[in-house]
């Protein structure tokens, strides 16, 4: 494995180098070269996705030291190592040439063409492997998670015992009737330490690790995505509090949002602006009393007539058109349980649901604030033009745990892939006879544990309180397309059926789209972590 690897970085090494040179201006990036070689760049960022996820699925397997993991780590390697000649894929529709890169045939001969690399993957990413890799999964269970930690494998399994008995029975009522998250599920996810899992016991949390928030998303998010996003919002609410608050804001809100008292709605996104959030133009104007006005429109907020607090981003200072001028709130408003009306009864706030595929559960909303009154101290940490340095320190968690929400919404693909395959019979006995169903489970295991281990290890390192908006941008890049595929897949192995609204896989569908797309788009996330790679 490790020379298949050394190969994969000496190709990365070339077009990290070939790129970088394409975006330069002297010592530094330019930003308008990189967004005029954006392909290019983005390229690179993939491409190193997939190199990491290679270095940490061998670092799992070596930990764990199973035959079936050492199985599932070298096909998806030699898989990495086999289709990268071909051009990088984007995602849908998107597949960039190497030569784009700079990278020639003599440099693919030096590395992935090499006869020992070719062989590699010959031998380990073949069909025939992909076929026992799916007959273990559904003979003997999926890989070992390979945690250090006994008590991370005691969180999973209380917590998949909560999915299997209390959510997954009722994800598919919740889906197709498109009503909230009933109630007695979010009271349940509290009593259970949801909404405190990262936040310090000093405030009322359980002061876990950020891999353990990861374990408990997976799973949540294999039961329903709504259910294991609903962690989301308190985790996004306590990262801006714990980061930015003063002592009062903690010791208000804090305990309140741990026990799941107080549930949370992020209200930063604009019509016009998407995750250009130096132009969003929301105001708050401040008055003499020192409270604040709002006026102004906000799009795509989750949860929005349930919760009781949203932090609110809006401009304070008109004279700064960037991110200088903006500031954030803790902004309270009335919750809203289902089917009362109307849904936003406080004074000056409307809001108007926007109908999605998907993602149900929580429901997504349009919020219109007129005259909307905020007061002096919910102004985060009391000082105006630092919201988005607040917000900043929240999206690597944000984006760890979009990643978690994508492993779990595979995994719970793959599971249904099994489940449908090992049941359906067609011509003369069950379709996982047929190679082709089998191979595709067999690259869901691979797939999904790529992503897996990706994500917990761009979690430890949060958890070392080391920057890793990169390993973060990475996980997310890796483990929502490993979703989209799984989900993909899974219909396919369904045929007709699963087109149909009665069967989990077109759920697990749409509900898979969002992924890619929420908590920066993709194609953002790529340009995050190309700039990244490329100023190094």
């Amino acid at each position: 494995m490790q020379e298949v690897i050394r190969a994969i970085e000496g190709l990365y090494q070339r077009a990290h180098d070939n790129v970088k040179a394409m975006v330069s201006d002297g010592d530094r990036i330019s930003a308008k070269k990189l967004n005029a070689h954006q392909l290019a760049a983005h390229g690179v960022a993939y491409l190193a996705t997939e190199l990491e996820a290679c270095r940490q699925l061998a670092a799992w397997s070596g930990r764990v030291g199973g035959d079936y993991e050492q199985k599932v780590a070298r096909a998806y390697i030699g898989e990495v190592a086999r289709s990268i000649p071909g051009g990088i894929d984007l995602g849908p529709c998107e597949n960039v040439p190497l030569s784009d890169l700079g990278i020639t045939v003599n440099d693919l001969r030096e590395t992935l063409l090499k006869p020992s690399v070719v062989a590699f993957s010959s031998k380990h990413a073949s069909g025939g492997v992909y076929l026992e890799l799916a007959a273990h999964a559904r003979d003997h269970g999926f890989p070992n998670r390979g945690f250090d930690d006994e008590m991370l494998d005691e969180i999973r399994s209380q917590f998949s015992k909560f999915v299997d008995a209390e959510v997954i029975p009722r994800a598919q009522d919740i889906h197709r009737n498109d009503i909230l998250i009933p109630m007695d599920i979010v009271d349940r996810m509290s009593e259970l330490g949801v909404f405190g899992l990262t936040i310090p016991e000093e405030h009322g949390g359980l002061g876990m690790s950020k891999v353990a928030m990861c374990v408990v998303t997976e799973e949540l998010s294999r039961g329903y995505i709504g259910v294991g996003s609903l962690g989301t919002r308190a985790e996004i609410a306590a990262e801006l509090i714990m980061g930015g608050g003063t002592d009062e804001q903690k010791r208000h809100w804090l305990p309140k949002i741990a026990a799941g008292e107080v549930l949370s709605t992020a209200v930063f996104t604009e019509p016009n602006t998407g995750s250009d959030l130096a132009h969003l133009s929301t105001r708050a104007v401040k008055q003499a009393d020192g409270s604040y006005v709002v006026n102004g429109q906000k799009t795509w907020i989750t949860h929005g007539a349930r919760a009781d607090l949203m932090t609110l981003l809006a401009r304070t200072n008109p004279d700064e058109p960037g991110y200088k001028g903006l500031s954030m709130f803790l902004a309270e408003k009335t919750r809203v349980g289902e089917g009362e009306q109307p849904e936003f009864p406080d004074e000056g706030l409307t809001g108007t649901e926007i109908k999605v595929l998907g993602y149900r559960g929580m429901r997504e909303y349009e919020l219109a604030f007129e005259d909307f009154k905020v007061p002096a101290h919910a102004l985060l940490g009391g000082e105006e033009g630092a919201g988005f340095k607040q917000l900043m320190r929240t999206f690597e968690s944000a984006r760890i745990q979009t990643a978690a929400r994508g492993v779990g919404l595979g995994q719970a693909a793959l599971e249904d892939a099994i489940l449908y395959a090992s049941e359906r019979e067609q011509f003369g006995g069950p379709i996982f006879q047929f190679p082709r169903v089998a191979r595709k489970i067999g690259r869901m295991v691979a797939r999904i544990e790529a992503g897996r281990q990706l994500t917990y290890f761009s979690a430890r390192e949060k958890d070392q309180e080391k920057r890793c908006d990169l390993e973060a941008g990475m996980a997310k890049l890796l483990a929502t397309r490993s979703a989209w595929e799984a989900a993909d897949a899974n219909v396919q192995i369904h045929g007709g059926n699963g087109y149909a609204e009665e069967y989990t896989a077109s759920r697990l569908l749409v509900d898979a789209r969002v992924l890619s797309i929420f908590e920066g788009a993709n194609e953002i996330q790529a340009h995050v972590v190309a700039r990244r790679l490329l100023e190094s």
